[in-house]
């Protein structure tokens, strides 16, 4: 073969997402979106009791951590641009207001809970994951964000922030964790069906 015929190929791995990989982020954005319709007002907060924390968590506990990340910075961007996806709301007003910074805390927590979650399903593990590394995460950053867009004390900012949350958010961890076994294998029946 002559040299000018030989030519290198550089074949390496493309870095992108596949369809399966952009599929499942999808259906998560779905999943999430619609778990923010489920939702229960309390009287003493700006903030509300949500089904997105479970879907976080079950997002985290699922997908690789980039994965969750993008799925969640997908979700956000959906939701500053206009579209409902935060229980029928949406926009910048939504996401900068005083409930904001649990939106933004989901995208560092779902990146943490999948990079400590290790590689094989462990109920005790999954749920030590999410209570001391997602609800540190979320409900710390949401308080923060709360105390400063309201202008409360850092004493009421907590209680009606973070106390009054965790105890829900701590049985959607546990349920996100139990869940999320069934689900991790519909994803590799799935992925190995072609």
């Amino acid at each position: 073969m002559p040299k000018e015929w030989n030519v290198r190929v550089n074949c390496k791995k493309k870095k992108g997402f596949s369809t399966r990989q952009l599929t499942k982020i999808a259906m998560m954005i779905a999943f999430v979106s619609a778990m923010s319709y489920v939702r229960i007002p309390l009287p003493f907060s700006e903030a509300s009791v949500t089904g997105q924390t479970l879907a976080v968590n079950i997002i985290a506990l699922l997908l690789t951590p980039k994965e969750a990340f993008v799925t969640m910075l997908c979700y956000w961007l959906l939701g500053l641009v206009g579209v409902p996806v935060f229980g029928g709301m949406a926009g910048p007003g939504k996401l900068f207001g005083p409930g904001g910074g649990y939106f933004m805390a989901f995208m560092p927590a779902v990146v943490l809970i999948g990079m400590f979650r290790g590689k094989q399903y462990k109920l005790s593990q999954y749920i030590v994951v999410t209570v001391l590394v997602g609800i540190l995460v979320i409900d710390v950053i949401g308080f923060v964000w709360l105390k400063f867009v309201t202008g409360m004390t850092w004493e009421s900012a907590l209680i009606v922030g973070l106390v009054a949350f965790v105890p829900l958010d701590v049985v959607k961890c546990i349920i996100a964790s139990i869940v999320v076994k069934p689900l991790q294998r519909a994803l590799r029946v799935i992925e190995n069906t072609k």
